[in-house]
């Protein structure tokens, strides 16, 4: 058994000290950018809302809360999606079919949801037009309730019974 484990050692170190330690490296760059991203994002937002536009300072906390959070979790898919095409290329998936077969899948998505993509950009309008933010209370089809969360394809209401809609 001993033998079986020292020949799995023996075969796998050579790989693990050239491919592992760039999957290591993309990983930590990765998580790296991420959290540099966060901070950037975070003080270009807050540098660029223009606080004459709003009643109070409360609003204006919302609405730059509302931004970097939908601008964060937009840039975090895109690393994490390149961070794990990188992986995949250096553990030997050729992404070159990868990226064809996504694209074809992507049209398929965008034919067969062009609903969903309608209420994307619905959701990225009510954002940018500041139409409504978190711990507003609102109306939507005779729901009413105060927003949660809010998101390009969602708002999360809570009703005065504490429902989450």
């Amino acid at each position: 058994m001993s033998e079986l484990i020292q020949k799995f050692v023996q075969s796998i170190l050579p790989w693990l000290s050239t491919h592992g330690l760039k999957i290591l490296i993309i990983v930590l760059l990765a998580y790296f950018v991420r959290r540099f991203a966060k901070i950037f994002i975070d003080k270009t937002v807050r540098k660029l809302v223009v606080s004459d536009h709003f009643l109070s300072k409360e609003a204006e906390k919302k609405r730059e809360d509302t931004l970097i959070r939908i601008f964060t979790g937009t840039f975090n898919i895109v690393v994490l999606a390149i961070a794990l095409l990188m992986i995949l290329q250096e553990i030997g998936v050729a992404i070159g079919p990868v990226l064809a077969a996504a694209g074809i899948a992507g049209l398929a998505f965008g034919f067969g949801g062009q609903y969903l993509i309608r209420d994307l950009i619905s959701g990225l309008f009510i954002i940018i037009e500041n139409q409504y933010r978190i711990g507003d209370v609102v109306c939507f089809d005779g729901t009413c309730g105060s927003v949660e969360d809010i998101s390009v394809r969602m708002t999360t209401l809570r009703d005065l019974d504490g429902i989450v809609h």
